[in-house]
């Protein structure tokens, strides 16, 4: 169950980022900490090799997999970062594009970084997240 989080975006900080600036989780929500969701299919091959926005679908489809085992959903999330194994604009932007088309309308603060490797063979992305749940 949704915690309702408070989203925050503050006057005199920029409106032209696509997320919010931090979320307020409310007193009693369980947090619930994901493992980075990784672009692996079911057999933990990597999938969609040196596909940045292929490999992106994949951890946020993994993402919902594993939030929705926790009791959780999308709108639960609290914060994301999305880390891309690469130092191209591009490819940045490209990964965080997808991962904010997942959450529209709903925006959570998030980070977007450059890594230099990730864990897998031939992984380019990881997406992690952070989600509140109301205690029952």
């Amino acid at each position: 169950m949704s915690a309702e989080v408070r989203l925050v975006a503050p006057a005199g900080l920029s409106r032209a980022v696509p997320y919010s600036y931090a979320a307020v989780v409310p007193e009693g929500a369980q947090i619930v900490f994901l493992a980075g969701a990784c672009p692996l299919d079911a057999s933990g091959q990597t999938v969609a090799a040196g596909d940045v926005v292929g490999q992106t679908a994949v951890c946020v489809d993994n993402m919902r997999i594993a939030l929705a085992a926790a009791g959780a959903d999308l709108k639960d999330v609290v914060f994301v970062r999305v880390l891309v194994a690469s130092s191209s604009l591009d490819d940045l932007a490209a990964a965080w594009e997808v991962v904010h088309d997942a959450f529209v309308p709903r925006q959570p603060p998030g980070t977007l970084q450059g890594v230099t490797v990730l864990g897998w063979p031939d992984q380019l992305v990881e997406v992690e997240v952070v989600a509140a749940l109301r205690s029952e």
